[in-house]
């Protein structure tokens, strides 16, 4: 497997710490609203990417944080809570925005067909982790109080900006929208670890700490939740690409200073999916939903398909007309599959070849366009039968997962549901009293509609066709 790796700005080999097993962390979302469809395009590559090694004969365990307290609205720890905001919004209290949000949340991975991590840890469930980690650095000197609050001091870390490629001049007051002036801190990217009421008064979630009742930062909880369920050393550490600064980069300075050693070898990072008008983001009132998608006709797996069509490093550009041609193509590579013979003398060469073919793409840090083209390709090929086809294809969808073996359950409307049972019970009664035309008429009546009806000894019973 060879991936891009942000800290060393190139494709590169991927060797885990322990041979054929990865740890592997993915940032979860913060549960203050829906997910968009730009956010769940992170999850589907951090998908494809576990499944991916699975497949080559990984064993992988994946963990996943829901961010439920500590993420503020700006990336200067100013601004207002973000689960704050989300309860003012709707009326509910911080708990019942997190438990709606996350269940939202884990519904879209559903419909994706995204694959839940192992472990999955609210933010709020671990603050003695956070406090024992901000201690140790206070101890050792990585960090500071200043006006009530616990700041983690950037000088102190090793090459801070190795993996945004940033300096100190690009992050100057001024320079950014982001930042402001905290004249608390010691150094102007010096970032919050523990937050008091001293900053933040209208705080609902909040905890007893050695530096006054507060709340954890953002960044200090995917540092202490990784620690938690995976131990000192990660293989792969994954997010979007607006989370390598700051956050990616603050959970290194910190991770590295309570451990006292390296702790991630690889970041992987999902490019932005772009609108009309630029990156897709929720600040800017309404935005897309796999809900909305669905209401609008369009199945989750088509939005899927048009994602694995490009590469999950370079920005794509959404639009409606570009989703139609997708769902158009999704729909016939689907109806193509399950259009072949289920049955019949396997082509192990084949399958050899094309598996190889496979992963030779998977293995090229996740080339989604490529692994869809070797399925093309099997479909094309005149020298094999239909069983090998399907079951090829059938494997390389282990990966996918878009459902391209699967049959679509029909279903029928509650109306047509009553009126089957009305006809059923009629033609009952018309065979009961012999009246065999009648019984007839209604069995060709409702096989006009697309259902059969099936005679046994137990009674009628009836099938969508």
């Amino acid at each position: 497997m060879k991936l891009y790796n942000t800290l060393t700005k190139q494709i590169e080999e991927f060797i885990p710490f322990e041979e054929k097993k990865v740890k592997m962390y993915t940032c979860g979302p913060t549960v203050y609203h829906y997910a968009h469809i730009g956010n769940l395009r992170t999850y589907i590559f951090e998908d494809i990417l576990e499944k991916g090694l699975s497949y080559l004969g990984y064993e992988v365990i994946r963990a996943m944080n829901i961010t439920d307290v500590g993420h503020l609205t700006s990336d200067s720890d100013t601004g207002e809570d973000k689960m704050i905001k989300g309860a003012k919004r709707e009326g509910k209290t911080v708990y019942e925005i997190a438990d709606f949000y996350t269940n939202a949340f884990l519904s879209d991975m559903k419909d994706l067909n995204l694959k839940i991590p192992k472990i999955i840890e609210k933010a709020s469930a671990h603050i003695d982790t956070y406090i024992k980690m901000i201690q140790k650095m206070l101890d050792e000197d990585y960090a500071y109080i200043s006006n009530g609050n616990v700041y983690f001091d950037i000088s102190k870390a090793n090459d801070y900006y190795k993996l945004s490629g940033k300096n100190k001049d690009d992050l100057l007051i001024g320079v950014r929208d982001t930042v402001d002036e905290d004249k608390a801190k010691r150094n102007p990217a010096d970032f919050v670890l523990w937050f008091t009421l001293s900053k933040f008064e209208n705080q609902v979630m909040k905890w007893d700490s050695p530096w006054g009742v507060g709340y954890p930062g953002w960044h200090i909880e995917c540092s202490g939740i990784s620690y938690l369920t995976l131990g000192e050393y990660l293989d792969i550490h994954c997010g979007g690409v607006d989370n390598i600064f700051p956050h990616h980069t603050n959970e290194i300075a910190q991770s590295e200073a309570y451990l006292g050693h390296k702790w991630c070898n690889y970041w992987c990072h999902g490019a932005h999916l772009n609108d009309q008008t630029g990156k897709m983001s929720k600040s800017n009132g309404e935005f897309l939903t796999i809900s909305l998608l669905k209401e609008k006709g369009y199945s989750p797996l088509d939005y899927k398909y048009f994602c694995l069509n490009s590469h999950y490093r370079n920005s794509l550009v959404f639009s409606f007309e570009s989703l139609d041609t997708a769902k158009i193509a999704y729909s016939k590579l689907k109806n193509k599959v399950l259009s072949l013979e289920k049955e019949g003398e396997i082509d192990g060469t084949a399958i050899s070849k094309y598996t190889k073919k496979f992963k030779d793409a998977l293995e090229n840090d996740l080339n989604t366009s490529l692994m869809l083209t070797v399925i093309y390709d099997v479909l094309k090929d005149e020298n094999l039968n239909d069983a090998t086809k399907f079951k090829i294809i059938k494997d390389f969808d282990k990966v996918l997962s878009l459902d391209l073996t699967k049959e679509e359950k029909k279903s029928i409307s509650a109306e047509l549901e009553q009126e089957i049972i009305e006809k059923i019970e009629l033609r009952k009664n018309a065979k009961k009293n012999k009246d065999f035309a009648t019984a007839d008429s209604i069995r060709d009546e409702l096989l006009q509609k697309g259902i059969k009806l099936i005679d046994s000894r137990e009674g009628t019973t009836y099938e969508i066709v």
